[in-house]
């Protein structure tokens, strides 16, 4: 996280004189060296050197929008920056943007404040005007509100950082779809091009026979090199070695082709396996692991997205995976969700160490495929579902509560997490549906609703949270304001 890059711009103007400026420079390095050190901050805050003029201001947003390593910029008026001189800077802003409203000195001195520390210590109305002006020109930000030292408001700022970097994560994103989707799914399907000019995605085909090339110019020493690391890591609870190896082989030339086309994601569907020996299972598992984005039955929205929140969450406990609701235990009072996939879920998610297995898949029509089989851990989580509307896309986010599984289910050998959906599972799922939610979503351990909704109003696109507190009624209200809004925008 730290090659990310935050630059911390602090406005002022001329009026107070040069030694007014000396002090408001060097507070700000304060501010930004005592952020680059917290332990809560994710990335790297870089002090830039204050603005007090719109020339000034301009050429620091235009440097910030053509800088790779800039992943967003951080506000601060120490004394009264009038907005209009800042128009021009953030009319051509393309990077994320928080207006960070805090001041250098935490109290009031009693018998220090003069007017000398008045001209100098202006947040409290410097910030105003500052707000105003990003109000005025509807420009998507995050303000953050207390003092620069707390704890709370520096992993306010992390948390957004975290959204912001997603954000430039889904601009430079590749996916590549091994074959197309699976036939006749509709929430699957969606607007290419829209994604590509609204969220950045590139996504393209590629042809199945090409990975099965691949897959056949794998060596024998690049599949041992690869199994020892499977018997480090993992359980191996097969005899089937066969099985495992051609898995390893897959794994092998599916990151081959992937890091070639400077792809982090990928799609492939069990209709489309020609020349194929199994369906990747824990091949796909493995590559989840290390990063890559996945979506079954050629879900490109999902993957795209699994990758990106798994970029979001770097460095934090708990692990992200793509995901699929698959059953219910509706045991009044007690009801819950089965989450799980018929081979693809990323161990990150794994209370124990993950088991090798090997068993017939039922669908598909090849030989019987290796997996990772374990179980989630308990704690809190979001899903999250991004779906086309058709002229715009949602981001749906639940809040869950992850348990540990109330049975065996020892016939059932996939990777499987169980939860409580929030409010409840009844009002849960009507809310999941109104609003369009899809089968496939990313859990994640690590990201919470604000990490998303932040990423979604940076990236201009609708979002939808349903949490404890939803209602069917509210959550109706909310869904038809949202289409009006969306429709006149």
């Amino acid at each position: 996280m730290k090659r990310y890059e935050f630059w911390f711009i602090t406005g002022s103007q001329h009026l107070y004189g040069p030694e007014t400026l000396k002090a408001v420079a060097s507070h700000s390095q304060v501010i930004a060296e005592g952020l680059n050190d917290s332990g809560v901050i994710p990335c790297s805050v870089i002090y830039k050197p204050i603005v007090t003029t719109p020339d000034e201001i301009t050429k620091v947003i235009k440097e910030a929008n053509y800088d790779e390593k800039c992943a967003g910029i951080i506000t601060w008026m120490h004394t009264f920056s009038p907005s209009k001189m800042w128009i021009n800077g953030l009319s051509i802003l393309e990077k994320p943007y928080c207006h960070f409203h805090t001041q250098f000195n935490r109290t009031i001195p009693n018998e220090g404040i003069d007017m000398d520390f008045m001209n100098l210590n202006q947040s409290a109305h410097g910030d105003r005007e500052h707000g105003f002006i990003g109000t005025r020109m509807r420009i998507p930000r995050k303000v953050v509100a207390g003092y620069w030292e707390d704890d709370d408001v520096q992993i306010k700022i992390g948390n957004w950082m975290r959204s912001a970097v997603g954000v430039l994560v889904s601009k430079n994103l590749k996916v590549m779809r091994f074959g197309d989707n699976m036939r006749q799914v509709a929430v699957t399907e969606g607007d290419k091009v829209e994604a590509q000019i609204k969220l950045g995605w590139q996504v393209n085909t590629t042809a199945v026979g090409d990975l099965v090339q691949e897959i056949n110019a794998v060596t024998e020493e690049q599949v041992d090199s690869l199994i020892k690391e499977y018997k480090e890591k993992y359980i191996i609870a097969t005899d089937n070695m066969e099985a495992v190896r051609y898995q390893a082989k897959a794994e092998i030339a599916m990151k081959k082709m992937l890091q070639e086309a400077g792809c982090s994601a990928y799609t492939n569907t069990f209709e489309d396996l020609h020349g194929m020996e199994q369906l990747p299972g824990l091949a796909s598992q493995r590559l989840m692991e290390a990063g890559y984005g996945y979506g079954g039955e050629g879900d490109w929205k999902v993957s795209a997205m699994t990758h990106i929140m798994k970029q979001m969450a770097d460095g934090l406990d708990g692990g992200t995976a793509f995901m699929e609701d698959y059953t219910y235990d509706l045991t009044k009072g007690n009801e819950l969700s089965l989450g799980a996939h018929m081979l693809e879920v990323c161990p990150t998610l794994a209370a124990d160490k993950p088991r090798i297995e090997v068993h017939p898949l039922g669908i598909g029509g090849k030989a019987d495929p290796a997996r990772l089989v374990f179980e989630g851990h308990p704690g809190k989580a979001i899903v999250a579902s991004l779906v086309d509307m058709g002229g715009r896309f949602r981001l749906i986010v639940q809040d869950v509560e992850a348990v540990k599984p109330i049975y065996e289910m020892p016939n059932l050998p996939v990777a499987r997490v169980m939860w409580k959906a929030m409010p409840d599972l009844k009002t849960g799922a009507e809310c999941w549906i109104l609003a369009g939610g899809a089968h496939h979503t990313v859990f994640s351990y690590s990201l919470t609703a604000e990490h998303m909704q932040d990423f979604a109003e940076i990236m201009g696109i609708e979002y939808v949270h349903i949490g404890k507190d939803t209602t069917i009624e509210g959550l109706k209200q909310l869904l038809f304001l949202q289409d009006i809004a969306w429709k006149l925008k």
